[in-house]
């Protein structure tokens, strides 16, 4: 059984997770790397990285692991909604 990390979407345009938009910009990262690390279809990840779908504590902890091993979780996946 896989966690779900539930995130609703962000009103007034900001973005869903834009730490880890940043870190594949700097790394030179597109949408397709995460998509072939986490077996799923481009279109599929797309959906799950711009919070149109869910991602599962198994692929958020995929990513970190194969592409940003010393960036913490709650960095990456920080959502920028205001607390």
């Amino acid at each position: 059984m896989h966690r779900v990390i539930k995130i609703h979407k962000l009103k007034g345009g900001k973005q869903m997770y834009p730490n880890l938009k940043a870190e594949m910009a700097r790394k030179n990262l597109t949408q397709k790397d995460i998509a072939k690390c986490l077996k799923r279809a481009e279109p599929t990840v797309n959906k799950k990285i711009n919070g149109a779908a869910t991602l599962t504590l198994k692929e958020i902890s995929l990513i970190r692991q194969t592409f940003f091993p010393n960036l913490s979780l709650d960095y990456l996946f920080e959502t920028g909604a205001k607390k």
